[in-house]
């Protein structure tokens, strides 16, 4: 009269699939690493070290797109020559790209 209860198969769930999982995980951050922090970390270390060997007369772009030559430099600020007679002072991580020199010829 009644149904009878029915019961989950085992065979719905995977049983033991702990290693399979855990290597999934493992296998996704190294691919992660490999393609998205390592290459950043490369882009950021090889900034640090331009930022740090910038000299007076260098020829740079800002990050807003600014162009100049390095008149004054100090330890945390650079001071560009954007034009004759015109100074912008803009902090050392700013500094975008070092052109190579006689890039610039209005200056």
């Amino acid at each position: 009269m009644f149904i009878s209860q029915a019961w989950a198969q085992g065979a719905a769930s995977p049983q033991g699939g702990g290693i399979e999982s855990m290597l999934l995980i493992v296998l996704m951050f190294g691919v992660l690493y490999f393609m998205m922090i390592r290459p950043q970390m490369k882009r950021a270390k090889e900034h640090k070290a331009m930022i740090e060997a910038l000299q007076k007369g260098d020829e740079v772009i800002s990050g807003g797109g600014i162009l100049g030559r390095v008149s004054k430099i100090n330890e945390s600020y650079v001071t560009l020559e954007v034009a004759q007679g015109v100074e912008m002072v803009l902090q050392r991580s700013a500094v975008q790209v070092v052109l190579p020199k006689g890039t610039i010829k209005n200056i």
